[in-house]
Formats: structure tokens, sequence, C-alpha cells
């Protein structure tokens, strides 16, 4: 065999070594991330429930402040109740947009940072509509009794006023808490209230993007 031919032949098996490399690398970056698609589906359900506990909250709402016109604390709750369902429903869904949106054809760099915005949403949402239920609890405890017979004359229960206290007590504790330790720890950011699956999630495509730099 003549010197040209074998570095043609040469050539032609490192092509080849090249592309097989090439295929294996992809379905290996494509089973990888399967994982990341399955590590949040299921927060992708749980903001399904979400929305359906936001359209729970705003119905209550509607019935409460639709029945008791005249009643100002009834009233007052159920509007409250009305417009925390709509923030529940509206933070849900953007939340299911931002994972249902993702594309996992894109280079890993591109999700890493879809995957941080949903990493922060979801922060936000976590704050949003879990911290108020130190208070939430009680007012639909009140709205569903605003659904039956009220008097508008009764006064207010003792126990709802002292609920009220501790509600606000717990709420202000828990923004004072989060306030605190992203102060103290800027670096970790959001990363205590960062569901499991988000986290699975960023955890492989930080070993997507080690093998893409090696």
């Amino acid at each position: 065999m003549e010197l040209d031919d074998l570095k043609s032949a040469w050539q032609a098996l490192g092509e080849r070594l090249e592309r097989q490399e090439a295929i294996q690398w992809q379905l290996l970056r494509d089973r990888k991330l399967d994982r990341v698609r399955a590590s949040v589906r299921p927060l992708f359900w749980g903001q399904a429930l979400q929305a359906v506990l936001g359209a729970g909250l705003l119905a209550l709402g509607l019935a409460c402040w639709g029945r008791n016109a005249d009643v100002p604390g009834l009233f007052a709750t159920g509007i409250a109740l009305h417009a925390f369902g709509v923030i529940t429903m509206v933070m849900a869904f953007i939340t299911m947009s931002l994972i249902g949106s993702m594309d996992y054809t894109a280079p890993v760099l591109r999700i890493q940072k879809r995957f941080a915005l949903l990493r922060r949403f979801h922060a936000a949402n976590a704050m949003v509509c879990g911290a108020p239920w130190w208070i939430m609890w009680l007012l639909v405890v009140i709205g569903f009794a605003g659904l039956g017979d009220v008097d508008p004359a009764a006064g207010t229960p003792a126990w709802i006023a002292w609920g009220f206290f501790i509600g606000i007590a717990g709420f202000l504790g828990t923004v004072a808490f989060v306030y605190w330790r992203s102060v103290r720890r800027p670096a970790a950011g959001a990363g205590w209230q960062e569901s499991e699956g988000i986290r699975r999630g960023r955890a492989v495509l930080d070993e997507i993007a080690r093998f893409e730099r090696e």
C-alpha cells in the first residue's frame, strides 16, 4: 500500500471514529436530558394542583363577597380570597409555562440559563403563594363561614383576632428569615426554597456541561 493510500485510510478511519464518538455522545446527552425533563415533571403537576387550589380560592372568595356585601369583614375576606386565588393561579401557570417551554435541543448553556430562571421564579412563587398561608388559612375558614347565614350585628370572635395576630407574626418572621438568609448567604440565593426536581435537573445539566468542556 502506498503512503498516500495509507494516509487516506487513516483519515477515513479517524473520521469514522469521530462520527461514532459524536453519535455516542449525542445518545448519552439525550439520555441525560431525558433525566432533566423527568426531574421537573412532578413540579409541573404540582403547579397544576396549585392552579386548581387557586381556582377554588377564587370561587370561594367570589361566593363570600357576593353573599355578604353588607358585612364589611366578610366582604373584605371574600375580596382577599378572590385576589389571592388569582395570584395563585397566575404564578402556577407561569411556572408551568417555564417548564413546558424548555427547549432541550438548545445548547446546554441556554438550558442552564432557563433552569436558573425557573429556579428563581419558583422561589418567588413559593414565597408569594406559600408564606401568606400563615394568614390565608384563617381567611379560608372565615370564607366558608360566610357561605352560611350570618348576623351582620355579630361581633368578631376572639379566636379570629388571635389567629390573625399569630398569623401576622408568623408571616413577618418568615419574611425576616428569608431576608436574613439572602443577606447571610447571598451565593445560595433561593437554594433553600429550591424543589428537589430542580436541584436534580441542575446537577445533571452541570454534569453535561463538564463533559462538553472536557
